[in-house]
């Protein structure tokens, strides 16, 4: 567990301008604490030549201060209270904040998305699977979206579920579910979110937000979803963190059955009811998680006295580089650099938002 001050520490370096999952546990990696890490950020900086707004301590504790007020709680991966599953995808946040849910089964998840502007039916349909789920002890995780991720929620209050929020505790996107936000907690679930107190949700937050949907989750129902949707990318990143997807199908002459259908056609399994989910998760007891990888550390070995590249080794590497996601073996391999250099320039160039990353192990360069 952190101590205060290493709370402290921990939001400071992942509040800072451009350190996000994946840089933040690079940063621990090579300086071997956030403490480290904070005083060396601006000697990576002036490497950078661009300037990075660095948290101060007291906006941290205020935040912390201030999620406290709404009866929240900031919570590290490595702590009890962490939701293991998490700790099985890339790029899991170091810090998560979280209210409510202490007596939730979050080894025992199923998490159902779907379309906002969903039919009569596919609520109904909605309103089954997530009733008979809970009435047979799992735990629902669901976007606090409109439509069937509503729906999820209100049919599994009494029972547990999970809402991810895309912003802050204060900014609950839409406004109409803060009721429900409060339901869910009177009843006993819990809203979590990774994003900052007073952080309004923008359209690239919703994918962030999918990814942490998905990775609470042993498996994903997709229940009405169109061609190109939210919901489909919470079914992709679902493959990509290994759980399983579900697709409920629906008529071809209604668009928002297509994605559904789509992902029928491409594997995903269908399913009727929630007896077709409970076969396949089976007893979804904790020792299903030894099925998924590791616990995630993206770890390349540093050696912290490495001297620091030179623009010849800058420059091989951003030749390597494209806007196609690469493997840093790759990288390496093709930039005849080791991993301590690749390491130190792709610090420099996260801190610099010159690159991104693809499911927390892929980077590429960012275009603007």
């Amino acid at each position: 567990m952190l101590t205060p001050p290493q709370r402290v520490a921990w939001l400071r370096l992942l509040r800072t301008d451009n350190v996000g999952p994946v840089t933040f546990r690079q940063l621990l990696n090579r300086f071997g604490s956030a403490e480290a890490a904070i005083d060396a950020l601006p000697g990576l900086l002036k490497r950078t030549g661009k300037p990075l707004r660095i948290t101060t301590p007291s906006q941290a504790e205020d935040e912390i201060a201030g999620l406290e007020r709404y009866g929240a709680r900031l919570v590290a991966t490595g702590e009890a209270a962490y939701p293991d599953l998490l700790n099985h995808i890339p790029a899991s946040p170091p810090l998560v904040t979280m209210a409510g849910g202490e007596n939730l089964d979050w080894q025992r998840t199923v998490g159902i998305v779907g379309a906002r502007n969903a039919s009569s039916a596919g609520i109904k349909m909605t309103r089954l699977l997530a009733t008979d789920l809970g009435e047979r002890g799992y735990t629902v995780v669901s976007g606090l979206a409109r439509g069937i991720d509503t729906a999820a929620h209100q049919a599994s209050l009494t029972t547990g579920t999970i809402a991810v929020l895309a912003g802050g505790f204060d900014k609950i996107y839409p406004s109409e579910n803060i009721p429900l936000a409060h339901d869910i907690l009177d009843n006993g679930g819990a809203l979590l979110t990774e994003m900052p107190l007073g952080w309004e949700p923008r359209a690239k937050d919703f994918p962030r937000r999918n990814r942490l949907v998905s990775g609470l989750s042993l498996g994903i129902v997709v229940v009405e979803a169109a061609k190109r949707s939210g919901s489909l990318i919470t079914a992709r990143l679902a493959l990509e963190q290994n759980r399983d997807v579900f697709a409920v199908p629906g008529s071809p002459l209604d668009p928002r059955a297509e994605g559904g259908n789509s992902l029928i056609q491409q594997g995903a399994k269908l399913i009727t009811n929630a007896e077709d989910i409970i076969e396949t998760l089976g007893s979804a007891d904790p020792a299903r998680n030894a099925l998924f990888d590791p616990p995630w550390e993206p770890d390349l070995g540093i050696e912290a006295a490495e001297p620091a590249p030179g623009d010849d080794e800058k420059s091989r590497l951003l030749s390597a580089l494209s806007a196609t996601p690469v493997e840093i073996d790759e990288l390496i391999r093709q930039s005849s650099l080791s991993a301590g250099t690749m390491q130190m320039l792709l610090l420099e160039l996260d801190l610099a938002g010159q690159i991104e990353w693809s499911s927390g192990q892929l980077v590429a360069l960012k275009y603007s």
